[in-house]
């Protein structure tokens, strides 16, 4: 399934989630953003077959997410470490924002600098004590080095996923987190479970794809 049709879906699940919410704009941001990057983020995976199939939409989509991710990712850190002003929605957002610029690149040069990032989150997180950043980095840090539709498509994968949510909504205190983060991985396997390639999610219990052939 195509790389714009995982993001359509978790974006989906934000703003359905963010009408059963009290209103904010800065809850409403990131419930979107969390919700979006995990229906993406299976796709940290190794080279993927999405990498081959980017349009020129798609690609620019792409550019936006990556370059505006590190933007927003200076923009954070510099409060942080010169003005001393630390904002946990907005480095959530800005983190999971720039990641997605990396789903759909490929390459050695790309893996590296994935799990560079990944090293850095654990190491952001323990600093922090934020348990939350540090299961991110994990697996940022792992994720690029998985065959395609690996690990990273199965139960176990969705249930570290959901702790991950669990731990961000400790940290931000901001009911439904979990929710939309746990919804979001789930929606990238269910889709690909419809593909006629199937999704591995008990792997490597059970080594055969489950699919579900609709496209």
């Amino acid at each position: 399934m195509k790389g714009t049709t995982h993001l359509m879906i978790g974006t989906a699940i934000g703003l359905t989630a963010s009408a059963f919410q009290p209103f904010t704009v800065q809850n409403f941001a990131l419930y979107i953003t969390v919700a979006a990057f995990s229906a993406l983020s299976a796709d940290l995976d190794g080279p993927s077959m999405l990498s081959s199939k980017l349009g020129k939409i798609s690609k620019m989509l792409r550019e936006f997410f990556l370059w505006g991710g590190a933007i927003f990712l200076a923009g954070v850190s510099f409060q942080y470490f010169v003005q001393h002003l630390f904002y946990p929605k907005l480095m959530t957002a800005a983190v999971m924002i720039f990641l997605i610029g990396f789903v759909t690149k490929q390459g050695f040069i790309r893996n590296a600098l994935v799990s560079v990032v990944g090293v850095a989150l654990i190491y952001m997180g323990w600093a922090m004590n934020m348990r939350w950043l540090i299961g991110l980095g994990i697996f940022v840090a792992w994720a690029p080095w998985l065959k395609h539709r690996g690990m990273t498509h199965t139960v176990w994968a969705l249930a570290f996923w959901g702790a991950i949510g669990y731990e961000l909504e400790q940290q931000l205190q901001i009911e439904g987190v979990m929710f939309v983060a746990f919804a979001g991985y789930f929606s990238h396997l269910f889709a690909d479970t419809l593909t006629p390639s199937g999704v591995k999610w008990l792997y490597p219990v059970y080594r055969k794809p489950i699919k579900i052939p609709f496209l």
